[in-house]
């Protein structure tokens, strides 16, 4: 099944697209500047862009880390954003509170990896009837992804990009394993 996240069409057999921004939103001016940046490389290189970045990183490592502006302030950026330079636009949600709130802002919500497995907070962005990204937890084979994907067809949503975001690898190492690509693609949505 194919579907689209603002313009872009999306699905197994659909062109190559690039989801693409700051880690977590620092400033308006910083987020429109990396945004009319990609803009360009999207008109250079005939390849869809989707704007990301986060405006709470609440899984940040250390409790003095910056994490973002907020939600009310990182969702009126992100609205200057899709307004300014008509990209499409994604962030991470946290809570399951967070998932209508910026759904009514974004074109797609993205699960943050080590969030991938919590069905509250699945079932809310599903529910958005936004496109949603999954990212996989680093603690996940790429099979077990097969019970997230169920929990969002769930709440009757069926526009699902899956992310494979690696395995450990020792301590802070992150490994992608190429052959979870092709594992993934078979639950029958993208993997990017």
């Amino acid at each position: 099944m194919n579907f689209r996240i603002g313009d872009i069409e999306i699905g197994l057999d659909t062109p190559l697209f690039v989801m693409a921004g700051p880690c977590v939103i620092e400033s308006e001016t910083c987020c429109l500047d990396i945004a009319n940046r990609l803009v360009d490389i999207g008109a250079k290189t005939n390849v869809g862009i989707i704007f990301k970045a986060s405006f709470d990183k609440a899984n940040r490592s250390s409790l003095h880390s910056f994490r973002g502006p907020g939600m009310e302030k990182g969702l009126e950026i992100l609205t200057a954003v899709c307004h300014q330079t008509n990209l499409p636009v994604m962030t991470d949600v946290h809570e399951p509170a967070q998932a209508a709130v910026a759904g009514e802002v974004v074109d797609c919500l993205q699960v943050p990896a080590f969030l991938c497995r919590q069905t509250d907070l699945l079932c809310a962005c599903a529910r958005t009837g936004k496109p949603i990204n999954v990212k996989k937890g680093q603690f996940l084979s790429p099979a077990e992804m097969k019970n997230v994907v169920e929990k969002i067809r769930a709440c009757d949503n069926e526009k699902i990009t899956l992310t494979e975001r690696g395995t450990f690898f020792g301590y802070n190492r992150l490994v992608n394993d190429m052959t979870a690509i092709e594992q993934m693609k078979k639950l029958g949505y993208p993997v990017v």
